[in-house]
């Protein structure tokens, strides 16, 4: 199992150069004085695609090699990552296969075609999407991208804490959310490499707690028992020997991580904490209010542990990372009933 290093999340940095953008910090002083910290909001939502799936999409498809995609690439997903493998694919100049549930929201897939990917329908089950991704690799010759569990994934998800530290010297803790663990485990290896003082903080729904369940497990219980080898293609096994619920209002996060995601977050995160999904949605609505910008569930996951109290960070120099925000505006979690 390939590991990820710091030397691979600045070569990823070089890779992504002119490609991705360098996203901005945006503060408030209401929120500030609610909590008592300097909260900085780094803005992955304004990237192309609108979320920070485009870092590491783009740092693999570029990082192969021109025969490597000479058949284009495959990957499955039900939203960002399709889009950014779609749009990298269209940079490098070639095709791009995304295999997508049938229940997928109408805007994800016009993303996706926005971007010239070729959507291939499946049943809306991961048990689908993986079988016939795995179906065109074997019939096409294409390139496989995995959503999270690919260490040049890791990597380009990684160069999101370069900038941080870059752009904050001073900072002493950074908040993400967790789903498969690629974001996470990007940045905390870059944060433990070149600031380990730096406190990095994982957040995910409580009614999708595995990676929380597998990082906080005794060593050696059956969470957190290495999985047999599994193909490159193949389901990426659950962290805890109970499946977690998948009913959060952060459909983002409700990927399981990955035997590699989880390692990586056990050496080099902090914690993982869980927030209910009340606290989610309150979150969202506080950052639509005061940053002024379109934030998805999934990205507000990290802000909702500070309303829920969950973290104590009083007088500390904290960033959020706001993931996404790809949101369906006819949609909004507040306004269902």
């Amino acid at each position: 199992m390939a590991d990820v290093s710091i030397e691979d999340i600045r070569a990823a940095q070089e890779r992504l150069a002119g490609r991705v953008r360098r996203t901005p910090l945006l503060t408030d002083e209401l929120l500030d004085a609610r909590h008592g910290a300097q909260l900085y909001f780094k803005c992955e939502n304004l990237q192309p695609v609108g979320a920070f799936k485009v870092r590491g999409a783009t740092n693999a498809v570029f990082a192969l090699s021109d025969g490597e995609l000479r058949a284009g690439v495959v990957t499955h997903s039900s939203g960002n990552h399709g889009a950014a493998v779609a749009r990298a694919a269209r940079l490098r100049g070639v095709g791009a296969r995304i295999v997508m549930p049938e229940d997928t929201s109408a805007a994800k897939i016009e993303a996706v075609r926005a971007y010239g990917g070729q959507i291939v329908p499946c049943a809306p089950t991961l048990a689908a999407r993986e079988a016939e991704a795995a179906r065109l690799v074997a019939e096409t010759g294409a390139a496989f991208i995995h959503p999270y569990d690919d260490p040049r994934v890791i990597a380009g998800q990684g160069t999101v804490a370069l900038e941080l530290l870059e752009d904050l010297p001073q900072l002493d803790c950074i908040l993400c959310p967790v789903g498969g663990g690629g974001l996470t485990s990007g940045i905390a290896v870059a944060v433990k490499a070149l600031r380990p003082q730096v406190r990095v903080i994982a957040v995910e729904p409580a009614a999708a707690d595995d990676a929380c369940r597998g990082f906080h497990a005794a060593p050696g219980t059956a969470a957190t028992a290495p999985v047999p080898a599994v193909p490159a293609i193949a389901p990426v096994p659950a962290a805890g020997d109970v499946p977690a619920p998948r009913t959060t209002v952060a459909d983002g996060l409700r990927a399981t991580v990955s035997e590699r995601t989880l390692g990586l977050m056990r050496r080099y995160v902090d914690d993982v904490v869980t927030v209910s999904e009340e606290g989610i949605v309150s979150a969202m609505r506080v950052l639509w209010k005061h940053l002024r910008t379109i934030v998805e569930a999934s990205s507000s996951v990290p802000y909702a542990a500070l309303l829920e109290q969950r973290l104590q960070l009083a007088g500390q120099r904290v960033a959020i990372v706001i993931t996404g925000g790809n949101v369906d505006l006819d949609r909004l979690p507040w306004s269902r009933n």
